[in-house]
Protein backbone atom coordinates (compact mmCIF):
# COMPACT_ATOMS: atom_id res chain seq x y z
CA UNK A 1 0.00 0.00 0.00
CA UNK A 2 1.49 3.50 -1.30
CA UNK A 3 1.36 6.02 1.44
CA UNK A 4 -2.18 7.23 2.12
CA UNK A 5 -2.58 10.63 5.08
CA UNK A 6 -4.97 10.80 7.78
CA UNK A 7 -5.83 13.96 7.62
CA UNK A 8 -8.85 14.15 10.35
CA UNK A 9 -10.76 12.19 12.82
CA UNK A 10 -14.05 12.81 14.08
CA UNK A 11 -16.15 10.81 16.63
CA UNK A 12 -19.59 10.99 18.20
CA UNK A 13 -20.11 8.47 20.99
CA UNK A 14 -21.67 8.19 24.39
CA UNK A 15 -18.50 9.81 25.84
CA UNK A 16 -20.08 12.71 23.83
CA UNK A 17 -19.31 14.68 20.56
CA UNK A 18 -15.87 15.00 19.25
CA UNK A 19 -12.93 13.53 19.54
CA UNK A 20 -11.59 15.43 22.52
CA UNK A 21 -14.72 13.50 24.66
CA UNK A 22 -13.90 10.16 23.12
CA UNK A 23 -9.67 11.04 24.38
CA UNK A 24 -11.07 12.03 27.38
CA UNK A 25 -13.12 8.97 28.02
CA UNK A 26 -10.31 6.91 27.45
CA UNK A 27 -7.71 8.61 29.79
CA UNK A 28 -10.40 8.23 32.58
CA UNK A 29 -10.24 4.71 32.04
CA UNK A 30 -13.44 3.86 33.80
CA UNK A 31 -16.83 2.43 32.16
CA UNK A 32 -19.35 5.13 31.43
CA UNK A 33 -22.48 5.28 32.72
CA UNK A 34 -24.91 2.34 31.83
CA UNK A 35 -28.73 3.81 31.31
CA UNK A 36 -31.49 1.24 30.93
CA UNK A 37 -33.34 1.07 27.71
CA UNK A 38 -37.25 -0.13 27.98
CA UNK A 39 -37.73 -3.62 25.67
CA UNK A 40 -41.09 -3.88 24.68
CA UNK A 41 -43.22 -6.45 26.36
CA UNK A 42 -40.55 -7.32 28.94
CA UNK A 43 -40.16 -6.47 32.47
CA UNK A 44 -36.41 -6.22 32.52
CA UNK A 45 -34.84 -3.58 30.67
CA UNK A 46 -31.83 -3.17 28.47
CA UNK A 47 -28.51 -1.83 29.77
CA UNK A 48 -27.23 0.97 27.01
CA UNK A 49 -24.72 3.69 26.99
CA UNK A 50 -26.56 6.37 24.88
CA UNK A 51 -24.93 9.51 23.17
CA UNK A 52 -25.48 12.07 25.07
CA UNK A 53 -27.50 14.96 23.97
CA UNK A 54 -25.54 17.72 21.71
CA UNK A 55 -24.07 20.86 23.71
CA UNK A 56 -24.92 23.10 20.97
CA UNK A 57 -26.64 23.21 18.09
CA UNK A 58 -26.18 21.22 15.11
CA UNK A 59 -26.83 23.59 12.27
CA UNK A 60 -26.30 21.22 9.76
CA UNK A 61 -29.91 19.96 10.44
CA UNK A 62 -31.07 23.07 8.46
CA UNK A 63 -30.92 21.48 5.16
CA UNK A 64 -33.90 20.70 3.35
CA UNK A 65 -32.30 16.74 3.45
CA UNK A 66 -32.00 16.91 7.14
CA UNK A 67 -34.94 17.95 8.40
CA UNK A 68 -36.19 14.24 8.86
CA UNK A 69 -32.59 12.50 9.16
CA UNK A 70 -32.38 9.59 11.80
CA UNK A 71 -30.32 10.00 14.36
CA UNK A 72 -27.63 7.65 13.19
CA UNK A 73 -27.70 10.00 9.95
CA UNK A 74 -26.93 13.29 12.67
CA UNK A 75 -24.33 11.08 14.28
CA UNK A 76 -22.78 10.23 10.82
CA UNK A 77 -23.02 14.38 9.76
CA UNK A 78 -21.06 15.30 13.03
CA UNK A 79 -18.45 12.95 12.72
CA UNK A 80 -17.71 13.47 9.13
CA UNK A 81 -17.29 17.08 9.55
CA UNK A 82 -15.34 17.13 11.78
CA UNK A 83 -13.27 14.92 10.63
CA UNK A 84 -13.44 17.06 7.12
CA UNK A 85 -12.42 20.18 9.16
CA UNK A 86 -11.74 23.03 6.96
CA UNK A 87 -11.98 21.06 3.79
CA UNK A 88 -15.78 21.07 3.97
CA UNK A 89 -15.81 24.19 1.73
CA UNK A 90 -13.60 22.87 -1.42
CA UNK A 91 -16.29 19.67 -1.24
CA UNK A 92 -19.17 21.81 -1.15
CA UNK A 93 -17.79 24.32 -3.95
CA UNK A 94 -16.87 21.36 -6.02
CA UNK A 95 -12.95 21.82 -6.08
CA UNK A 96 -12.02 18.48 -4.14
CA UNK A 97 -13.80 15.19 -5.31
CA UNK A 98 -14.39 13.53 -1.97
CA UNK A 99 -15.19 9.48 -1.83
CA UNK A 100 -17.90 8.53 0.70
CA UNK A 101 -17.69 5.02 2.18
CA UNK A 102 -20.61 4.32 5.25
CA UNK A 103 -19.88 1.23 7.20
CA UNK A 104 -23.05 -0.83 9.48
CA UNK A 105 -24.07 -3.41 10.32
CA UNK A 106 -27.59 -2.44 11.29
CA UNK A 107 -28.32 1.00 9.97
CA UNK A 108 -30.96 3.11 10.85
CA UNK A 109 -32.93 0.74 13.10
CA UNK A 110 -35.21 3.15 14.80
CA UNK A 111 -37.46 4.49 11.31
CA UNK A 112 -37.47 0.93 10.51
CA UNK A 113 -38.70 -0.30 13.67
CA UNK A 114 -41.80 2.65 13.11
CA UNK A 115 -42.38 1.86 9.74
CA UNK A 116 -42.74 -1.72 9.80
CA UNK A 117 -44.99 -1.48 13.01
CA UNK A 118 -46.98 1.12 11.10
CA UNK A 119 -47.38 -1.51 8.49
CA UNK A 120 -48.52 -4.09 10.69
CA UNK A 121 -51.36 -1.50 12.43
CA UNK A 122 -52.45 -0.29 9.26
CA UNK A 123 -50.58 -0.79 5.59
CA UNK A 124 -52.60 2.01 4.05
CA UNK A 125 -51.43 4.60 6.57
CA UNK A 126 -48.28 3.91 6.85
CA UNK A 127 -45.61 6.58 6.75
CA UNK A 128 -44.10 7.13 3.06
CA UNK A 129 -42.47 10.20 4.45
CA UNK A 130 -40.14 7.87 6.57
CA UNK A 131 -39.66 4.82 4.60
CA UNK A 132 -36.85 6.14 2.80
CA UNK A 133 -34.84 6.18 6.26
CA UNK A 134 -35.69 2.43 6.58
CA UNK A 135 -32.69 2.38 3.25
CA UNK A 136 -29.67 1.45 4.53
CA UNK A 137 -27.52 4.19 2.59
CA UNK A 138 -29.70 6.97 3.06
CA UNK A 139 -27.61 8.58 5.46
CA UNK A 140 -24.44 8.36 3.35
CA UNK A 141 -26.99 9.97 0.66
CA UNK A 142 -27.50 12.56 3.61
CA UNK A 143 -24.05 13.28 3.58
CA UNK A 144 -23.22 13.83 -0.14
CA UNK A 145 -26.31 15.79 -0.45
CA UNK A 146 -25.08 18.23 2.50
CA UNK A 147 -21.55 18.30 1.24
CA UNK A 148 -22.91 18.99 -2.15
CA UNK A 149 -20.99 16.01 -3.59
CA UNK A 150 -21.44 14.06 -6.44
CA UNK A 151 -18.23 11.37 -6.24
CA UNK A 152 -18.08 7.73 -5.78
CA UNK A 153 -20.42 6.86 -2.34
CA UNK A 154 -20.63 3.10 -0.78
CA UNK A 155 -22.06 1.69 2.01
CA UNK A 156 -20.44 -1.30 3.20
CA UNK A 157 -23.22 -3.50 5.41
CA UNK A 158 -21.53 -6.11 7.14
CA UNK A 159 -19.56 -6.84 11.39
CA UNK A 160 -17.46 -4.55 13.01
CA UNK A 161 -14.42 -5.42 10.65
CA UNK A 162 -16.49 -3.64 7.76
CA UNK A 163 -15.12 -0.13 8.96
CA UNK A 164 -11.30 -1.21 8.31
CA UNK A 165 -12.57 -2.74 4.84
CA UNK A 166 -13.69 1.03 4.24
CA UNK A 167 -10.46 2.05 5.06
CA UNK A 168 -8.65 -0.61 2.31
CA UNK A 169 -11.39 0.84 -0.40
CA UNK A 170 -10.71 4.18 0.40
CA UNK A 171 -7.13 3.87 -0.18
CA UNK A 172 -7.76 2.08 -3.40
CA UNK A 173 -10.15 4.80 -4.70
CA UNK A 174 -7.08 7.92 -3.93
CA UNK A 175 -4.65 5.14 -5.40
CA UNK A 176 -6.71 4.88 -8.78
CA UNK A 177 -7.79 8.47 -8.76
CA UNK A 178 -11.70 8.08 -8.20
CA UNK A 179 -11.41 10.67 -5.64
CA UNK A 180 -8.86 13.03 -4.54
CA UNK A 181 -10.40 12.78 -0.58
CA UNK A 182 -12.20 10.16 0.89
CA UNK A 183 -14.00 10.08 4.26
CA UNK A 184 -15.13 6.78 5.83
CA UNK A 185 -17.67 6.75 8.63
CA UNK A 186 -18.52 3.88 10.96
CA UNK A 187 -21.35 4.19 12.63
CA UNK A 188 -24.50 1.85 14.53
CA UNK A 189 -28.06 3.54 15.89
CA UNK A 190 -28.73 2.77 19.36
CA UNK A 191 -32.19 0.95 19.63
CA UNK A 192 -33.61 -1.96 21.92
CA UNK A 193 -33.94 -3.88 19.26
CA UNK A 194 -29.97 -3.90 18.12
CA UNK A 195 -29.75 -4.01 22.00
CA UNK A 196 -31.34 -6.89 22.68
CA UNK A 197 -30.08 -8.60 19.37
CA UNK A 198 -26.23 -8.17 20.63
CA UNK A 199 -26.69 -9.51 23.74
CA UNK A 200 -26.94 -12.82 21.42
CA UNK A 201 -23.23 -13.02 20.95
CA UNK A 202 -22.72 -12.12 24.65
CA UNK A 203 -24.75 -11.96 27.08
CA UNK A 204 -23.16 -9.37 29.01
CA UNK A 205 -22.90 -6.86 26.27
CA UNK A 206 -23.83 -3.03 26.92
CA UNK A 207 -24.90 -1.45 23.96
CA UNK A 208 -24.27 1.96 22.68
CA UNK A 209 -24.68 4.49 19.63
CA UNK A 210 -23.06 6.69 17.54
CA UNK A 211 -20.27 7.06 14.68
CA UNK A 212 -16.61 7.61 14.49
CA UNK A 213 -14.66 8.92 10.75
CA UNK A 214 -11.13 9.05 9.44
CA UNK A 215 -10.26 11.48 6.65
CA UNK A 216 -8.03 10.42 4.35
CA UNK A 217 -6.22 11.91 1.51
CA UNK A 218 -2.64 11.20 -0.58
CA UNK A 219 -1.43 14.14 0.09
CA UNK A 220 1.57 14.06 2.95
CA UNK A 221 1.29 17.04 6.23
CA UNK A 222 -0.79 14.81 8.29
CA UNK A 223 0.29 13.06 11.60
CA UNK A 224 -0.55 9.77 10.76
CA UNK A 225 -0.58 7.45 7.54
CA UNK A 226 -1.71 4.07 7.31
CA UNK A 227 0.39 1.40 7.05
CA UNK A 228 -1.28 -1.75 6.43
CA UNK A 229 -4.38 -3.55 6.39
CA UNK A 230 -4.39 -7.20 7.01
CA UNK A 231 -6.33 -9.93 5.03
CA UNK A 232 -9.47 -10.62 6.23
CA UNK A 233 -9.52 -13.79 7.90
CA UNK A 234 -13.18 -15.35 8.45
CA UNK A 235 -14.68 -16.77 11.55
CA UNK A 236 -15.82 -20.73 10.90
CA UNK A 237 -16.27 -23.78 12.17
CA UNK A 238 -12.58 -24.81 10.78
CA UNK A 239 -11.17 -21.11 12.42
CA UNK A 240 -12.35 -19.73 15.39
CA UNK A 241 -12.22 -15.93 16.78
CA UNK A 242 -8.98 -17.18 18.57
CA UNK A 243 -7.32 -18.56 15.41
CA UNK A 244 -8.25 -15.66 12.98
CA UNK A 245 -7.41 -13.15 15.82
CA UNK A 246 -3.85 -15.11 15.83
CA UNK A 247 -3.38 -14.46 11.99
CA UNK A 248 -4.27 -10.90 11.81
CA UNK A 249 -1.69 -10.48 14.36
CA UNK A 250 1.20 -12.41 12.59
CA UNK A 251 0.37 -9.72 9.83
CA UNK A 252 0.48 -7.02 11.93
CA UNK A 253 3.73 -8.03 13.32
CA UNK A 254 5.38 -8.27 16.77
CA UNK A 255 4.82 -5.03 17.66
CA UNK A 256 7.68 -2.77 19.84
CA UNK A 257 7.86 -1.60 23.43
CA UNK A 258 6.75 2.11 22.66
CA UNK A 259 4.09 0.58 20.33
CA UNK A 260 0.29 1.11 20.76
CA UNK A 261 -2.59 -2.09 20.21
CA UNK A 262 -6.00 -0.87 20.41
CA UNK A 263 -7.85 -4.02 20.80
CA UNK A 264 -11.75 -5.03 20.54
CA UNK A 265 -12.29 -6.48 23.77
CA UNK A 266 -15.15 -6.14 25.58
CA UNK A 267 -13.05 -6.37 28.86
CA UNK A 268 -9.72 -5.19 29.00
CA UNK A 269 -7.55 -8.73 28.60
CA UNK A 270 -3.69 -7.87 27.54
CA UNK A 271 -2.19 -10.01 24.83
CA UNK A 272 0.28 -11.68 26.76
CA UNK A 273 2.73 -11.78 23.41
CA UNK A 274 2.32 -7.89 22.42
CA UNK A 275 5.25 -5.46 24.31
CA UNK A 276 3.85 -2.44 24.39
CA UNK A 277 1.09 -0.95 25.77
CA UNK A 278 -2.76 -2.28 25.11
CA UNK A 279 -5.87 -0.45 24.76
CA UNK A 280 -9.46 -1.49 25.14
CA UNK A 281 -11.76 1.00 24.16
CA UNK A 282 -15.35 -0.99 23.60
CA UNK A 283 -14.45 -1.95 27.94
CA UNK A 284 -15.28 1.90 28.37
CA UNK A 285 -17.43 2.98 25.36
CA UNK A 286 -19.76 -0.20 24.92
CA UNK A 287 -20.52 -2.38 22.30
CA UNK A 288 -21.05 -0.32 18.70
CA UNK A 289 -20.18 -3.06 16.10
CA UNK A 290 -18.58 -0.47 13.29
CA UNK A 291 -18.87 2.38 14.89
CA UNK A 292 -16.87 0.82 18.16
CA UNK A 293 -14.31 0.06 15.42
CA UNK A 294 -13.88 3.55 13.92
CA UNK A 295 -13.57 4.15 17.53
CA UNK A 296 -10.63 2.34 17.75
CA UNK A 297 -9.19 4.00 14.90
CA UNK A 298 -9.61 7.12 15.56
CA UNK A 299 -8.10 7.06 19.25
CA UNK A 300 -5.09 4.86 17.44
CA UNK A 301 -4.36 7.75 15.06
CA UNK A 302 -4.81 10.11 18.04
CA UNK A 303 -2.23 8.19 20.07
CA UNK A 304 0.15 9.40 17.57
CA UNK A 305 -0.23 12.79 18.12
CA UNK A 306 2.30 12.11 20.92
CA UNK A 307 5.50 11.43 20.40
CA UNK A 308 5.87 8.58 22.44
CA UNK A 309 3.85 6.66 20.29
CA UNK A 310 5.41 6.01 16.51
CA UNK A 311 3.17 3.46 15.46
CA UNK A 312 -0.66 1.85 16.96
CA UNK A 313 -2.01 -1.22 15.49
CA UNK A 314 -5.62 -1.74 15.32
CA UNK A 315 -7.16 -5.59 16.00
CA UNK A 316 -10.88 -5.70 15.07
CA UNK A 317 -12.63 -9.45 16.02
CA UNK A 318 -16.22 -8.64 14.50
CA UNK A 319 -19.87 -9.74 15.45
CA UNK A 320 -19.92 -12.81 13.32
CA UNK A 321 -17.78 -12.44 10.28
CA UNK A 322 -14.06 -11.43 10.12
CA UNK A 323 -10.99 -10.64 11.93
CA UNK A 324 -8.86 -7.99 10.74
CA UNK A 325 -6.43 -5.56 11.69
CA UNK A 326 -4.66 -2.04 10.37
CA UNK A 327 -1.36 -0.39 11.36
CA UNK A 328 -1.14 2.88 11.37
CA UNK A 329 2.26 5.00 11.64
CA UNK A 330 3.85 8.47 12.67
CA UNK A 331 5.67 9.89 9.76
CA UNK A 332 8.59 12.37 10.50
CA UNK A 333 7.71 16.22 10.41
CA UNK A 334 3.84 15.86 11.46
CA UNK A 335 1.77 18.16 12.25
CA UNK A 336 -1.26 17.21 15.49
CA UNK A 337 -4.90 17.04 14.20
Amino acid sequence: MSAVFIHGLGAVSPAGWGVAALRGALEKNLPLPVQMCERPGWEKKLPVRPVPPSPARLDFLAHPRLRRAGTMAQHILAAALEALGPDVIPVQTGTLRLGIIVCTLAGGVAYSRRFYGEVLQEPSTAGPLIFSETVFNAPASHLAAYLNSSATNYTLVGDDGSFLQGLALAAQWLESGRAEGCVVVGAEELDWIIADAARLFRRSTIYAGGAGALYLKKSPGAPAVLSAITDSFPIIQSQNRAAATRRVRTQLGPGAPDELLCDSAAHPSPAPDWPGPQWSPRAILGESFAAAAAWQCVLACDALREPRYPAACVTVVGAYQQAIGARFVRPPGEISL
